[in-house]
């Protein structure tokens, strides 16, 4: 998936990839026609993503192997960690970005992902499943990855061009004239890394080592203003290619007016950053394969609160934050086969087996990041990520708050300012965020709406969720037999189940009357543009 701006979407992968086609495995709404998804084969050095590499004839099912590459993985970004000298390592840790950068890197669940993806409503920002909606949450991101979602919104200025400040603060060139990228290749050569392929026998011990070794030859091993910019290369490649991600090769510099004061990157709210980076690419057409940004987020969320699923393997217990747990189980299946499989038990999965507050028990004291970012949970509020503006909505999911949950007014794109993000391709002219998007930082600054819920059940909840996509979606039939919750019996629906079936029949009532008072309407201006066109006419033929 590619960024928000045009210029994001790199020159570096788009010649190598090879032609192939699969039939989409998403569950499509009522009125789409049938969808191809391209499958790319992706070079194994370049931006985090998630992309399957299959073969063009893979049949549904089989034992076949599907291999999921990420563009310049942790690899390479971990040993220019573990090469940067003592006192850089310090001052990220004062950034509070050490918990981040430790983090072990965690093998891709590429059909996992693909199959959430699938089912995520880009106007609600929330996956949608039989009991209702989920989201991952800024309390998700501070304990999954340990980054801040306190602070200072990642916003500001974006110019049609940023050479002069790419020279000056990193000592590189973008692409071209009018560009926010760098080429990743000559950014990891400036941090010693110019070779991040594997040599000959180099087993991941020996590869790990030589390039560890090559980046402590290449950075500057005192203070001053070389080691400065080490330390902004070393953060536009992080954030470039972790935390805003996008599937091109090229590195943007988008955040790079951010790190001029290297004692302010610390006040930045990366962590609500990198959800409002993931939330615009899963809101990306279903027919783009994979989703850019920091996708293990979502593998890790889903472990937690959908343990059924058994898609994840705990190796560290105990251990923080809590991407670094967890482990892969690999799958020997045919991608399609496992996703089909996801949906399935998705669709199936019982109101009662989904683990609504998984962080019970957790040692809070072993991670201050949580504490530190507590006053931003479980609020609604706008996230940041420059031209990149989205609304999280904890109100749909307030379950995850411990609370029943009422009927609730779901979102629509009516409001011009809706999608900011999205709207904004490329760069086109100077744009300062904090002007345009005012009232939705603002609405950050004073930390959103605390979501609160006087329900007493969820049945209008769920009478209204099958109200709104009972019609729309096949996999959300079920919706109606959840009212009653996890002790609902599927032979004897209840009352609640009778409302919510009743409301969709009600609301495809109202669409049918709607659209036939529409072209009734039609009809009667076509007879008026008549009536007054053979009223002209008969007027010329008695005044020729």
């Amino acid at each position: 998936m590619e960024g928000d701006d045009g210029d994001q979407g790199g020159d570096g992968g788009e010649g190598r990839r090879k032609k192939g086609f699969k039939r989409g495995i998403r569950r499509r709404q009522a009125d789409e026609g049938p969808s191809t998804v391209a499958l790319e084969e992706m070079d194994p050095a370049a931006a985090m993503e998630v992309d399957p590499v299959v073969d063009a004839g893979e049949e549904d099912i089989g034992p076949k192997k599907s291999e999921l590459r990420s563009r310049l993985g942790w690899a390479v970004i971990r040993a220019i960690y573990q090469g940067l000298p003592d006192f850089q390592r310090t001052r990220l840790e004062e950034m509070g970005l050490g918990p981040f950068l430790r983090l072990d890197e965690l093998t891709p669940d590429v059909a996992l992902i693909q199959a959430l993806k699938e089912r995520w409503d880009p106007e609600c920002h929330a996956f949608l499943f039989p009991w209702g909606h989920m989201i991952p949450t800024l309390e998700d991101v501070a304990r999954i990855t340990g980054l801040r979602v306190d602070g200072r919104a990642v916003t500001g200025v974006t110019y049609t061009s940023y050479q002069e400040l790419a020279e000056r603060l990193l000592g590189l060139e973008v692409t071209r004239e009018r560009s926010s990228l760098v080429q990743r290749m000559r950014l990891q050569a400036s941090l010693g890394v110019a070779d991040a392929r594997y040599q000959t026998g180099e087993g991941q011990v020996e590869y790990m080592a030589r390039l560890t070794t090559n980046a402590r030859a290449a950075l500057a091993e005192e203070e001053g203003a070389a080691a400065d910019r080490d330390l902004r290369r070393f953060l536009i490649l992080v954030i470039g290619k972790l935390i805003l991600g996008t599937r091109g090769d090229p590195v943007s510099c988008r955040c790079l007016p951010l790190l001029e004061d290297l004692t302010q990157v610390g006040s930045y709210a990366w962590g609500a950053a990198l959800l409002a980076h993931l939330f615009d690419s899963l809101g990306t057409s279903s027919r783009v394969t994979g989703v850019a940004g920091f996708f293990p987020l979502l593998q890790v969320w889903a472990y937690y609160y959908l343990p059924s699923l058994g898609r994840g393997v705990p190796r560290r217990p105990g251990a923080v934050p809590l991407l670094q747990p967890w482990r892969f189980r690999r799958d020997e299946r045919s991608l399609r086969l496992q996703v089909m499989l996801i949906h399935d038990a998705l669709d199936t999965v019982s109101y009662g087996h989904v683990d609504w507050t998984p962080y019970a028990g957790e040692d809070d004291t072993a991670q201050p990041w949580v504490e530190q970012g507590r006053p931003y949970f479980g609020r609604d509020i706008w996230l940041h990520a420059f031209n990149t503006v989205v609304p999280l909505h904890h109100r749909l999911v307030a379950r995850t708050l411990g609370l029943h949950q009422a009927a609730v007014e779901f979102p629509t794109w009516q409001r011009s300012w809706e999608r900011l993000g999205r709207s904004f391709r490329g760069i086109q002219q100077v744009m300062d965020w904090t002007v345009r998007v005012r009232e939705q930082l603002e609405d950050w600054e004073q930390r959103g709406r605390v979501v609160t819920s006087e329900a007493t059940s969820d049945e209008d909840y769920f009478c209204a969720y099958a109200r709104r996509y009972g019609a729309q979606r096949d996999e959300l039939d079920r919706a109606q037999q959840m009212v009653g919750g996890a002790s609902s019996s599927r032979d004897e629906p209840g009352r609640s189940v009778l409302e919510g079936q009743l409301a969709v029949a009600v609301t495809r009532a109202e669409d049918a009357l709607t659209q036939l008072r529409e072209r009734e309407a039609d009809l009667r201006d076509a007879l008026a543009r008549s009536t007054a066109l053979e009223t002209e006419m008969a007027e010329l033929r008695l005044h020729p």
